[in-house]
């Protein structure tokens, strides 16, 4: 399931986020990548755990905690601390899988089930960069304005285009959800935004919405786990 959320990040956010990545320390982005994503990787990261890290990790969980939209597709147990990137003129990524399982700043074990994209640059800051992510129904291309975010199935095989002019930063990390399972994971989203349409139909008591709540809890509680 490849889910587009618009507005996680404010304008004003993006802007904080911009200039505080433009003071801190941009070192060779292999330091995160396994052993074969390390041959097909070409960007620039601020260190795992740097203050800069640290702070802005920070504002980008507290800004998902409140996002429904998030939450419902994600439904998230844990979440990676967020780690920042760029790519400058002449860099991208070759296609790759992320790892399985990655370790936090304190040795925490994170399961990836759900890859994240945060946008912090504007589709016409640069040429070229599009987060291509392979799927049943074909690759598709990403480019969202800033602020904005893109969550797929970790599984997928995916790449950055090279960048031919300009420079994308963005944030990237990893979810660890209730539901492991990307078809179930995907049903429960599709369920849960038609309860809300039925919801602002039809109201709270209406019969329909509690049974179709009461399906969307049941499955919940069947497959998740916590």
């Amino acid at each position: 399931m490849l889910t587009r959320l618009e507005g996680v990040l404010t304008p004003a956010q993006v802007t904080y986020c911009r200039e505080v990545l433009d003071a801190a320390v941009w070192t060779d982005g292999k330091v995160t990548a396994g052993a074969q994503s390390a041959r097909a990787k070409s960007n620039l990261q601020t260190p795992e755990g740097s203050a800069a890290a640290r702070e802005l990790g920070e504002l980008i969980l507290s800004a998902l905690g409140r996002n429904g939209p998030f939450i419902s597709a994600a439904l998230p147990l844990r979440v990676f601390p967020p780690l920042f990137n760029r790519y400058d003129a002449g860099m991208g990524f070759g296609a790759h899988v992320d790892n399985a399982i990655r370790f936090g700043p304190d040795g925490a074990r994170y399961r990836t089930d759900i890859a994240c994209t945060l946008f912090l640059s504007d589709p016409d800051d640069y040429q070229g960069g599009e987060l291509i992510i392979e799927g049943s129904f074909g690759p598709q291309s990403v480019k969202l304005p800033a602020g904005y975010m893109v969550v797929y199935p970790a599984s997928s095989v995916h790449r950055v285009e090279a960048i031919t002019a300009g420079s994308r930063w963005a944030s990237f990390f990893w979810v660890q959800s209730m539901i492991q399972d990307d078809g179930q994971r995907a049903l429960l989203h599709d369920l849960d935004r038609s309860i809300i349409e039925v919801r602002t139909a039809l109201g709270d008591d209406e019969h329909a919405v509690v049974g179709l709540t009461s399906a969307y809890h049941n499955l919940l509680r069947m497959w998740a786990k916590v």
